[in-house]
């Protein structure tokens, strides 16, 4: 079986510039928990979520089916990072007392992933996908890099990422679904490490390919006005969503 590889062509710099998730969703998530043994944190990536989630866990599984993605996570003693397809764990039966996939279910064969996710949770185990959506500086940066990623790089997004414009609503869990709060990810950056974000959106690199230009660069220019001091940190936001419910 072969899986959607967008990032392994930018690992470090998704590693370094990707957004860290607020700890109240991993709090939320333990809280919903039968117990906190285990936890899968499936398409881990370069383990942003495996981090967050080990505050809460005696252990986390992370997998990716991308090895160059996981050699840039961060180590840590009850993180066990495994190469593997999200469809095709590795895992025991009911083993996990939580199945995560954060910003990368709609990369993923649902009936396939929701299947084997069934198969590895313990009888009320949870499960819990989330992403995040656009983000937010002010209504003048956000304008010019709102045209960025519809009106530059938009026909260069792989047709799955609809589902994250669509929050996961039209995903259809075979769980018994939780409602979560609202969540949101907020992070001090840089002029660089903001544009480094952009840059590693899947569209940008496949748009860099197709016609050899970096659509960044005008970003750049429009928006370095409006920042500021480039090494002068802002606030920089990021609603977050989240679709969860227990395995029965």
């Amino acid at each position: 079986m072969t899986f959607s590889d967008h990032f392994s062509d930018r690992s470090p710099q998704y590693a370094e510039f990707r957004p860290r998730y607020p700890d109240a969703l991993f709090e939320w998530i333990a809280s919903q928990c039968p117990a906190h043994r285990v936890v899968w944190d499936c398409a881990t990536g370069s383990g942003q979520a495996a981090s967050g989630l080990v505050r809460h866990f005696d252990r986390v599984v992370a997998t990716d089916a991308s090895a160059a993605q996981l050699r840039y996570a961060s180590p840590h003693p009850r993180i066990e990072y495994r190469v593997a397809l999200a469809e095709d764990s590795g895992l025991a039966d009911a083993s996990m007392d939580a199945a995560t996939v954060a910003q990368a279910l709609h990369w993923l064969h649902h009936d396939r992933f929701f299947a084997e996710a069934k198969r590895v949770l313990v009888p009320g185990g949870l499960f819990a996908a989330w992403g995040y959506g656009a983000s937010r500086v002010s209504p003048e940066i956000d304008a010019a890099v709102a045209h960025l990623y519809s009106a530059v790089v938009g026909p260069f997004w792989p047709p799955e990422r609809a589902l994250v414009d669509n929050h996961y609503r039209d995903v259809v869990l075979p769980f018994v679904e939780i409602e979560a709060p609202p969540f949101q990810i907020e992070s001090l950056l840089t002029l660089e490490q903001y544009l480094g974000y952009v840059s590693t959106w899947s569209a940008v690199r496949r748009y860099i390919a197709a016609t050899g230009n970096d659509p960044v660069a005008p970003v750049r220019a429009a928006v370095s006005p409006l920042w500021g001091p480039p090494a002068e940190p802002r606030l920089v936001r990021w609603p977050v969503f989240v679709r969860a419910g227990r395995a029965y």
